[in-house]
């Protein structure tokens, strides 16, 4: 098995830090995650209205009017 944060073969029966070869490379990529070098991706959804919510409408105030700016 090939660890995806070093790229080196290694047994997997040989460690506890699966699917990386170690826990210095699971380290690394938990790093990577919280540094957000690593994502995934965002599909928008076409069902979610991006349309202001109905309240701020009805209400005839701006956002930043209720908020006092």
């Amino acid at each position: 098995m090939q660890c995806p944060t070093c790229k080196n073969e290694f047994d997997p029966a040989l460690t506890v830090a699966m699917p990386f070869c170690s826990e210095r490379c699971r380290t690394i990529d938990l790093g990577r995650w919280l540094d957000e070098r690593n994502s995934l991706p965002h599909v928008p959804d076409p069902e979610e209205d991006e349309s202001p919510e109905e309240g701020w409408a009805s209400e005839g105030a701006s956002p930043t009017e209720e908020n006092g700016n």
